[in-house]
Formats: structure tokens, C-alpha cells, sequence
């Protein structure tokens, strides 16, 4: 199928159920489809592991110091959660821009790999825990049949675990799927240092020393500070500050927190330095920036 008419036929599917700004959840399990109006607004999130495949428009990416771009029938794959700064930068209240995320399931994927042994090699070093490629014909197929069932919800039940199944095995099939897979292998580096990214994730809140990450991947402390700059694009510092500000904003936005409440709620100990760090990764302090959100 050409990429136009796929597209088309994609953004008919995806207009009828992302009906309102941001997220839509779907009838099949772990499908989402965002829709934006308003370009160059900056969202910051944590990523858990998902394939994003963008329909219509272009969005950048910001992990650490790295930017990235995807648009139209591109996607984006991150294999660990990552904190990241997104930014739409085409949409418009006449042509939005419209993403189908897919959560990724581990458990499927190293069952895949036992029919795909020539994947299932563990990498000696870790490689960006972030993809970005181009939607080929099978993937796009692939997801048409899948997006397809929503006009069929009765078949939903019976039919999109095989289609969910069958779009794990085109992220293994892609460019990165060597890659891809190790998330999925034991032992592997990658692999390691997602049980810290994790441990991070959960008590971001909480001081943990880089000693105690190291021995919770069964690394050296400097042979896991390289694999986790390798994954994260930053230290893991920075990288429990990014998710720590993350959180934040969810938390002023979502639970109309102060500042200062929510500097100590994630871990600060001073709100003057949770207001420079938050000022430094967004732009503005924390009450000017969720001010303006909010407007």
C-alpha cells in the first residue's frame, strides 16, 4: 500500500477516536492516540517503554543534551523510560497533529525471540534506549488491520492480541530490532541498567547512591555510569532531576500544588533549588510556567 493512501486511511481511523486535545484511549488494551491543535508547547513526560507512530505532523524530542525529529509515518521507539521534553512543532486547529502510542510488553517480546534466535544476541555494550525510523509497508499494514478493529469493536476481544502481537514483531523486524531486544534479554547491559532506570522511576522521591544502583545492575560503578549515559543520553543524576521535575509539573498542574509543597513532595530539600532546576529545564519558574499553562 502507498504511504498516502495509508495515511489516509490511518487518519480516518485515528480522527474518529482522538476526539479531544491530548490523550484518547482506544477500545484495545494499551493503545493511545494523542491529538494536539497548538504547536511549539513544550510536554515534558516520562516515557515507559512504547512505540509512537506519528499520522499527521512533526514532533522534536529532547533526551539530555540529544534532539531528535520524526514526523508523518515515522516512528519512535523508546525501549526504557525516559524522561523527555516533546515539542509539536506542526499542528494547527485544521490539520492537528495526531500520534498512535503502543505500550511495549516485554513478556511478548522474549517470546518472539524464541522463534527469532538470530535477534536473540546479547550486545556486549549499551546502545540509546531511543529509535527513530521509518513506518515500512509491513509495519503500516500491521497497523492498519489493528486500528481497523475499532470500527468492529466485537472483534476487539478476540483479535487484538494477535494484531498487538504481530506490531511487536515489526519493532523486531525493523532497523532496531537487535537492539530492541535487549531490553528482553537477561543479563545483557541494556537490560541491567533498565532495573535502575526502574528503581529510579519508582523512588524518584528517595536519595539513592550511584554505589547502590551499580550493585542493583551488577555493574563497577564506573562501567555503569558509561552503559547508563550509552541508554539515557545523561547521568543518572541528571536523570532522576528530570524525572523529579517531570513530576513536579504533573503534580502543580494536576493537584494544583505550590511550588514549595511540591519541591519537598519529590525529593528537594531546599524549593529555592528545585526553582532554579525547574526554571532551567522549562524555561520559567514554576508558578509563571504553570500560570501560563493553565491560561
Amino acid at each position: 500500500m502507498e504511504n498516502n493512501m495509508l495515511q489516509q486511511k490511518l487518519l480516518q481511523l485515528v480522527q474518529q477516536v482522538a476526539v479531544n486535545e491530548g490523550l484518547n484511549s482506544t477500545a484495545i488494551p494499551n493503545v493511545f492516540c494523542y491529538k494536539i491543535c497548538c504547536p511549539q508547547i513544550t510536554m515534558p513526560a516520562v516515557y515507559e517503554p512504547c512505540l509512537c507512530i506519528i499520522v499527521q505532523g512533526r514532533k522534536n524530542v529532547l533526551l539530555g543534551t540529544e534532539m531528535l525529529s520524526y514526523g508523518e509515518l515515522e516512528f519512535l521507539i523508546a525501549s526504557v523510560d525516559l524522561p523527555i521534553l516533546g515539542t509539536v512543532v506542526e499542528a494547527s486547529e485544521q490539520r492537528p497533529y495526531f500520534v498512535i502510542q503502543i505500550n511495549i510488553d516485554v513478556r511478548l517480546l522474549s517470546e518472539l525471540l524464541l522463534q527469532m534466535q538470530h535477534l536473540a544476541v546479547a550486545n556486549k555494550t549499551a546502545k540509546s534506549g531511543l529509535f527513530i525510523g521509518q513506518v515500512d509497508r509491513q509495519m503500516g499494514n500491521s497497523l492498519l488491520r489493528l486500528f481497523t478493529l475499532l470500527e468492529e469493536p466485537d472483534d476487539i476481544p478476540v483479535l487484538s492480541e494477535a494484531l498487538i502481537r504481530e506490531m511487536h514483531y515489526r519493532m523486531l523486524r525493523s532497523n532496531y530490532g537487535k537492539e530492541i531486544a535487549q531490553i528482553s534479554l537477561k543479563g545483557t547491559p541494556t537490560q541491567r541498567i533498565s532495573v535502575a532506570i526502574q528503581k529510579l522511576r519508582r523512588d524518584y522521591d528517595q536519595t539513592v547512591t550511584i554505589e547502590e544502583l551499580a550493585s542493583l545492575a551488577g555493574m563497577s560503578v564506573s562501567s555503569f555510569h558509561v552503559h547508563f549515559k550509552s541508554v539515557t543520553n545523561m547521568s543518572p543524576l541528571q536523570f532522576q532531576k528530570s524525572v523529579r521535575l517531570v513530576e513536579a509539573r504533573s503534580l502543580m498542574i494536576s493537584q494544583q500544588m505550590d511550588a514549595a509543597s511540591t519541591a519537598y513532595k519529590v525529593g528537594y530539600e531546599s524549593p529555592s533549588q528545585f526553582s532554579r532546576e525547574y526554571a532551567r529545564m522549562f524555561g520559567r519558574p514554576p508558578a509563571r510556567d504553570i500560570a501560563r499553562i493553565r491560561l
